[in-house]
């Protein structure tokens, strides 16, 4: 993996990192501190890609960049690449303060206002169910079903209308013609932007060149396999972009090593993948119950939800393979066994 840009622009301040693409990063209140801004030129303004969450010190962020490095040259237009807080957060903001449109997936867009509409939906007892069926204790699964609201103190109101852009489409921004890609298993129909003159990849959170991203199972979607999609994405980048692209990611710093970063996230993702069928050979296994052994440190309640729902990735994907079969002795609570 090579870092061309070894350290990420202060906050307020941008760094050039490809012709017409400024690199900006926002701190974030969370164990992943910050979240990667891109403003690409875009005529007589600048195109921004992603927001950060909605909060004063975001929005404080971003009135210092207007009057800094930016100043003299307007917001044209705001690019959203998924519908999670620290990606699309201050949308509505942003629109309504620079007077900006939206383009984003129908995915993005959606998930974001269901979510808003009805943050207590997860409190349904269906999906509370579901959360307690594959072993959460009640404390967690109390805790997950309330994730709505948190959602809704980290996002202002979207505009009332978008740019819908979807995966084979183009996108022209100061004369230079992104592909527009989409990504499955981090978030659905996640958007990412190639500029195939300068060989560059916005790949948003599909490709982290030191962490990986998450991929989790939802009650909303209990059979899924966010995983195995995920993988298949994985493959159709190496497949379509070049392996010394530069990578401007939504978190961390840019690279090249593209094809080498999705082998080793493919093969981080086997590995777990063995672990939970040397747990359940040894006996069956409920969801909660394989959490020790994929994530053995300790994990503060935020952290639990979010492993539990990646752990439930991982299962779903064995049983998709064939791997792992329902233990039908297990009534109340679902457990697995190796098929």
């Amino acid at each position: 993996m090579i870092y061309p840009f070894p350290e990420p622009p202060a906050p307020g301040a941008v760094t050039e990192v490809a012709p017409g693409i400024l690199w900006a990063r926002i701190p974030l209140p969370f164990r992943l501190d910050h979240v990667n801004i891109f403003l690409i030129e875009d005529g007589d303004g600048w195109a921004v890609l992603d927001t950060g969450i909605a909060n004063d010190p975001t929005r404080a962020i971003w009135q210092a960049l207007a009057d800094g490095p930016l100043a003299g040259r307007r917001l044209s237009r705001l690019i959203v690449s998924h519908y999670h807080p620290d990606h699309i957060g201050l949308a509505g903001w942003l629109c309504e303060t620079f007077d900006l449109p939206l383009l984003t997936s129908h995915s993005a867009y959606l998930g974001c206002l269901n979510i808003s509409l009805s943050p207590g939906a997860l409190e349904a007892k269906p999906y509370h169910d579901f959360y307690r069926r594959h072993g959460m204790p009640e404390e967690m699964a109390q805790l997950v079903s309330t994730q709505g609201h948190n959602y809704l103190r980290m996002v202002t109101p979207l505009p009332p209308t978008f740019r819908r852009l979807v995966a084979g489409d183009r996108l022209t921004l100061g004369g230079r013609d992104f592909e527009v890609l989409s990504g499955n298993g981090h978030a659905p129909e996640q958007l990412m932007f190639y500029w195939r003159d300068g060989n560059v990849l916005l790949a948003a959170d599909q490709v982290l060149a030191k962490i990986t991203p998450n991929i989790s199972v939802w009650a909303v979607e209990p059979e899924g396999d966010p995983l195995g999609l995920y993988l298949r994405s994985l493959k159709a980048l190496e497949a379509d972009i070049p392996a010394d692209a530069l990578v401007l990611p939504g978190h961390q710093l840019p690279f090249r090593g593209l094809h080498t970063r999705c082998r080793e996230l493919a093969e981080h993702h086997d590995e777990r993948c063995a672990i939970i069928a040397d747990a359940c050979r040894e006996q069956a296994r409920s969801v909660a119950g394989l959490l020790p052994f994929v994530f053995p440190r300790k994990l503060d309640p935020h952290q639990t939800s979010f492993a539990f729902s990646e752990v439930h990735a991982h299962v779903n994907r064995m049983l998709w393979q064939g791997e792992l079969v329902r233990d039908e002795a297990s009534e109340d609570v679902h457990r697995y066994r190796l098929a």
